[in-house]
This record gives structure tokens, sequence and C-alpha cells, in this order.
């Protein structure tokens, strides 16, 4: 099940568990059932405080329970956590032995202080890379506390049950049987909203904070190298971000970064955080802008406040928000999102296995995605707007030489088409011909590129037609004191390596913005 090297480093970590706890199985005769019963037996053997029990009785079989011996905590896992969910599994196994996690004190205690029944189940796929945060975060809380309780069900492992809850994207979460939400989510989000008051004290927080020299607002490549470029300046420098990594932890394979051969899109997040950390930057997660109020107009200083009604203040700011999917814009895909119409292929591709599918978008990132599904689902239809498909060479080369995949050029998307809450199908009209065509399917993939995150700034900051933020060759907003980098501006070519050179450039903008203005007063 593990070969040398998993366990060579998974018996390393496993010398970390200091409080001994029970492995309990609960096993029927199928395959997947040895599998996981010669993975728990590989663990149990690994560390001497881990005793590995196979009489569980558990409905859901195969599945093994964690359980700290004299503890009340529920935590199970319907899957075998490998693939992507191995480092779920290592997490878990480490928490439950007492190894602290690596969690600021105010949110383990936030967590202690839940109080009620919550019952969780997460489904996801071990080649979902957004899904591991989520199967964490409710990891933690269910160590954490013991009023919460949480099931990590892999939908593969346990198709008949994602087929019976319509289940056609993961991370899918359910809280005492209804839906909670899709997608990823941080165990900030989550505690924001089992915790009602959970807002109105972070608001009360930032508030507080004195005001920063230099302020980045959002936390992707662009914002994290410009918070280490304004915090390797010896300046007061905070960054607020929904999500740290923003849309890079969306990202599967990145192969084109100088210097780092390959990684994927959350490690990557993960070190960019890192770094960021290795510096004085106060870093403020799950924070969404919501109004920008230039220094003319809020006392001299620049005003950013927050969803959550608190707000910040700085004498330069950085806008590093970035870019989501786009949406086709269609009738039937607000309707059937996540009942068939999807927009990750990595995260959502295995729950289509051996259906019909189609891309929009006939792009790197359309046929990249056509390409994957093609070796899952049983055929693939790729729908490009305009008279050829837009990738590499390399990738449309690729693409022909399948034997499942079909593609119309010339081709509008009109109408997502479903039933009984699920999407059946795709119409499009041939701009060649102007014929009207339908094709039946169950599940979409829109891939048609990016929209930037400027809904907040509008009327402040000039922008552009498509919204993007204007920039001069520094950086420099139409906004004294504001600056801008990465896919929110109009910079051209949307790559990671070029956000991260444009967030320092901001920075080292803004930086020589503030060496020109007066001094403050102390």
């Amino acid at each position: 099940m593990l070969d040398a090297a998993m366990k060579t480093q998974l018996k390393g970590y496993l010398e970390r568990v200091i409080q001994p706890f029970e492995i309990i199985a609960s096993l029927n005769d199928s395959d997947s059932a040895r599998e996981m019963h010669e993975l728990l037996a590989d663990i149990a053997g690994m560390c001497d405080r881990i005793t590995l029990r196979t009489d569980g009785q558990d409905a859901r079989q195969p599945s093994f329970s964690l359980q700290r011996i004299g503890s009340d905590m529920n935590l199970r896992f319907a899957a075998i956590p490998l693939g992507h969910e191995f480092t779920s599994l290592v997490l878990a196994l480490l928490w439950v032995g007492g190894h602290p996690p690596k969690v600021e004190p105010e949110l383990i205690e936030q967590i202690k202080a839940l109080d009620g029944d919550f019952n969780f189940e997460v489904y996801m796929s071990l080649s979902c890379h957004n899904c591991p945060d989520v199967v964490q975060a409710l990891s933690l809380l269910a160590v954490l506390n013991p009023k919460v309780k949480t099931v990590v069900i892999d939908g593969g492992l346990f198709q008949a049950e994602v087929n019976a809850r319509d289940i056609m994207a993961v991370p899918m979460v359910f809280l005492n049987g209804v839906m909670f939400s899709s997608g990823r989510i941080t165990v900030e989000e989550i505690l924001a909203k089992l915790d009602s008051g959970a807002a109105d004290r972070d608001a009360v927080k930032l508030a507080a904070k004195a005001p920063y020299e230099m302020l980045i607002v959002g936390g992707g490549p662009a914002g994290a190298a410009a918070a280490v470029y304004a915090a390797r300046k010896g300046i007061r420098t905070g960054i607020a971000a929904e999500r740290f990594g923003g849309q890079v932890n969306d990202t599967l394979a990145i192969e084109n970064y100088v210097s780092v051969l390959e990684t994927d899109g959350p490690k990557f997040a993960m070190a960019l955080e890192a770094h960021v950390k290795a510096y004085a930057v106060e870093i403020m997660n799950n924070q969404r802008a919501d109004r920008l109020v230039p220094a003319a107009q809020a006392g001299g200083l620049i005003e950013v406040q927050m969803a959550n009604g608190g707000s910040l203040k700085a004498r330069t700011v950085i806008i590093s928000t970035g870019a989501r999917w786009r949406n086709v814009n269609v009738p039937g895909e607000q309707e059937y999102k996540n009942k068939g119409v999807a927009y990750c292929p990595h995260c959502d591709g295995p729950l289509f296995k051996g259906k019909r599918v189609a891309v929009i978008g006939g792009g790197n990132s359309g046929i990249e995605a056509a390409i994957d599904l093609a070796g899952i689902v049983a055929h693939v239809t790729v729908i490009e707007f305009g008279d050829a498909l837009r990738a590499d060479a390399v990738l449309v080369n690729k693409l022909n030489s399948l034997p499942n995949v079909s593609v119309h050029t010339q081709a509008k998307t009109t109408e997502l088409t479903g039933a009984g809450g699920k999407l059946n199908g795709i119409s499009f009209t041939d701009l060649a011909s102007g014929a009207a065509h339908h094709i039946e399917l169950e599940g979409v993939f829109v891939q048609i590129g990016l929209v930037p995150n400027t809904e907040w700034l509008k009327g402040v900051v000039e922008l552009s037609k498509s919204g993007e933020i204007i920039v001069d060759a520094k950086g420099q907003t139409s906004v004294p004191g504001v600056f801008a980098a990465g896919d929110v501006t109009t910079v051209p070519f949307k790559q990671i390596i070029i956000a991260t050179g444009d967030g320092a450039k901001a920075a080292l903008g803004a930086f020589d913005h503030l060496m020109r203005m007066p001094a403050v007063q102390a």
C-alpha cells in the first residue's frame, strides 16, 4: 500500500505522537477493505502508541475512526486517504496523537468554544486538490471539540451514496444532513458560518489596528511578493486576503515558474504564505474588501472597508485581489451549478467517470481539461466560440489524438439544459451555418478565462472596459497612494511569474511614493 519512501516519511512523523489512540476499522470483504486494512496495519506497526482494532460496526464500510484513549473524539474516514489526502491523514494522526496543530491559539479557543451538535459529512475525491483544505479544517474541529463529528467520505468509494444525494462536485459538505458548503472553504470561514458573533468581533479587532505604512489587499502571488518587498524595507506592513494564495489554490500543475521545476497550486500557496510569515507582516485572512476610500476623503489616510464591517487604514495600499473563473452567462448555468455544471476538472472529473461531458473553451485551460477528462469519462465535447482552438499546438495535437473527443468551433453556447434538478445537455448555435444543436450529456466544465475582482472599486479607481485596474509603469492607479498588481490589472499575460514580479514592482513603487510623502508627525 505504501512504498518504502512513504513508509519512512510517515514513520518519522509518527514519532511525534505523544498520546495513545486507537484506529477502529469497520471492514467488509471488498478489495477496498483489504487495501484499507493493509494501510492501517502499516500505520499501527510504525508507532507503539497506536493500536489497530478491526471490530468496528459502522454502517459505512470500509471506514475507520481515530479515537484518543479517554476522549469523546468523533473523526472517521470512509476513505483510503492517499493521493492528495495523504497529508490530511498524516495531520489527523498527529493531532489525535496529541501533536499540537499549527493554528493560532485564538482560533483553537474559538473551535473549543463551539456549542451545539455538529455532524459534518464531507465528500471528496482523491484527485481533488481543493478537498484537503476542507478535510483538514473539519478534522481539526472534530479533534478539538467533542461536539463536532466529522466523517470524510471518498465519493469514488461510496458512489451509490453520492448518486443518492445528487453530489456532482467536490468538496461538498453536509451539516446535520443539510448541505452546508460546496467548494473550498477554510476553517476561518467554517467558524464564521457556525459562530454568528465571529464577524462582529473580527470587525472590532480590525478597526482597532494602528494604520499601516503599506497595506496589501489580496494574498495571491502578487500580494505575497508585495508584502515581502515591503517588509524588507522595514515599514509597517499588513496583508488582508480572502484566502492566501488566491486563484493559485485552484491550479493543479505548475511547471513554468522559473527555478521551480514542478509543483502544484496548494503547495505553492503554502510556500507563498510561509515566505511572507518569515517577515514582520501582519496577515489577516478571511477578509473581503468591500469599499476603498481615498485619503482625500478619509482624513489623510487611505481606508479599506471590509465586508464584515471592519476597516483598515494605511498611508499606501496595493490592490492584488486577482481574478476568478468567468461564467458563460447562459440560461441554466446558475441553476445547475454543482449539479452538472463545474469549473474544476481536476476536482470534479472523477464524479463523471464513464459519463458524457462538454468543455466550454478552446484555450489552454479548456484543452488541458478536455485531455484530462478524456481519460476518465466516456466522451468529451469541446465547444469553442472562435473559428479555431486557441490552445498551444502541443495540446491541440494531443487532443486530436484522443478517440473519445469531438470539437465544435464557431459554436456559441446558448443554454445548459436539465431536468429533475440535474444537467442533461448543452445547446449551441453553429455561427457559420446558423443551425441550432443540442447534445445530451451529464456534465459541463466551463473554462473561458477570468474576471477581475474589481466590483468594489467601481467609481473610485479608473478601470478598463473589461474591469481591470489601469496602472502605470510603477503600478500606480488613478488614486494617489493606491497601487495595484497582478491579474486584477491591465498588465498583459496572466501568469504566476508575472504576478509575482508585478507585486514586487508595485511595492517598490508604493515605497517610492511613501518616501516622497510628508513625514508623519509623532
